[in-house]
């Protein structure tokens, strides 16, 4: 149409915009697709068509885009924007102070447990030491994810919490938002701290002592 300002092109751009779901997202190649709630043609859009990468984005984010064609005539995604999720500061607040609470108990039983000497004190150690390590390592995942360089696996985060970090972990997925939303993270995320749990009480356990008795020397092997 002529005699269109640039106004009214901006205009007549922001009409256009849909709200839509992610339902395809293959975050190591940093693309995937949106699909309109109907269940029609699903829209390609790449991480370069994000307005602001404050976050990658992850399976069932809710977003806002612009249609486009490209050279081929194929629908694409431009100026990709989440959908924000309202979260008030006093929940944020409860939510970061409940990690900061069952991570604090945990390892105050943990304290109790070793004063006690029911536990040796090198198992404390390497849990304090693991969780500093999977809080660094979340904080440069975090930090990758925004600058949209090379990512941590999942597995090795998961790896970190199963051996012993996963009280640092926790802490970071609240205090940093990073990977807090992510349910099938979360839901394997739980699953290493039982079984980490499960193998910490195994060696109060009549065999875990005995092996831990094994490991600090008494008969002769550290």
């Amino acid at each position: 149409m002529a005699g269109l300002t640039v106004s009214d092109r901006h205009y007549r751009e922001v009409a256009v915009r849909f709200q839509r779901r992610i339902t395809d997202w293959r975050d190591e190649r940093g693309f995937g697709f949106i699909t309109p709630d109907g269940g029609s043609d699903r829209v390609f859009f790449h991480i370069k068509s994000l307005a602001r990468l404050s976050r990658r984005p992850v399976l069932n984010d809710r977003v806002l885009y612009t249609l486009q064609k490209d050279g081929k005539g194929r629908s694409r995604a431009s100026n990709v924007e989440f959908v924000r999720k309202f979260t008030s500061p006093a929940s944020r607040r409860r939510s970061i102070g409940t990690a900061m609470v069952f991570a604090l108990v945990f390892l105050g039983a943990l304290g109790a447990m070793i004063v006690q000497g029911m536990l040796p004190l090198w198992i404390g150690v390497i849990y304090v030491v693991m969780s500093a390590a999977t809080f660094g390592v979340y904080a440069k995942d975090k930090a990758a994810a925004i600058a949209g360089r090379w990512r941590t696996r999942e597995s090795t985060l998961h790896v970190l919490g199963l051996v012993g970090g996963w009280p640092g972990g926790l802490v970071a997925q609240q205090l940093l938002r990073h990977k807090s939303s992510k349910g099938y993270f979360r839901s394997v995320f739980w699953l290493s701290v039982f079984a980490n749990v499960c193998g910490l009480l195994w060696f109060m356990s009549p065999a875990g002592q005995e092996l831990l008795a094994v490991l600090t020397g008494e008969h002769g092997w550290l």
